[in-house]
């Protein structure tokens, strides 16, 4: 099996799509989607998110140093494509795309209702690295829709139907192949045992 050159490029696939959810100082509001988006640190969680300064909300965020990033799934799949390919200058994407925006526990930024994980930022720093800004966001607080809870307190991420990118397509996951550590664990299942003739 041979392999192909291609030229330097992003070819880190699939990734999350996220919807990230802004506001102004003046309370003005916008949602834009985001493929380029991580996870960073874990204590402090933290999480970042790359915008293109051509961006509607890229000066939202850069005035109110928060956003929300709002999670997606298949049902959101055609609001998320809306939110990443019209603009909030000339566009209400809440109206258009039925988002309902509610208000957020720390920031002043909405969350969106209809996403079943909202990640709430604080911005503590930023990098301009050419044809995107990186924002660094310290997550203030995480909200998730209850009905994806079972009677224990588990949230079941799985049961969510996450939505990924890749190639400029929109997939859901597939089946679980393994869990952490599976690669290293020990079979526990009793090997039955050999009776004697």
């Amino acid at each position: 099996m041979a392999k192909i050159d291609f030229k330097p490029g992003n070819m880190l696939y699939p990734l999350p799509v996220v919807m990230v959810s802004v506001a102004d100082n003046e309370g003005r509001t916008n949602i834009v989607t985001v493929a380029w988006a991580g996870t960073i640190n874990s204590d402090p969680a933290m999480i970042s998110i790359s915008v293109r300064k051509e961006r509607f909300s890229y000066n939202m965020i850069k005035e109110s140093g928060e956003f929300c990033v709002n999670l997606t799934n298949k049902e959101l799949a055609k609001a998320t494509d809306f939110c990443g390919v019209r603009s909030g200058r000339d566009t209400d994407k809440w109206k258009e795309a039925n988002l309902t925006p509610i208000p957020s526990s720390v920031i002043k930024a909405p969350m969106i209702q209809e996403s079943p994980v909202n990640i709430e930022c604080k911005v503590i720093k930023s990098e301009e690295l050419g044809t995107h800004t990186i924002f660094y966001g310290k997550v203030v607080a995480v909200h998730v829709d209850d009905k994806y809870m079972d009677e224990t307190g588990r949230f079941h991420f799985e049961d969510t139907n996450p939505l990924a990118y890749s190639h400029g397509q929109y997939y859901t996951l597939g089946e679980n192949v393994g869990k952490f550590g599976f690669s290293v664990r020990k079979d526990t299942k009793k090997k039955p045992s050999k009776k004697k003739k």
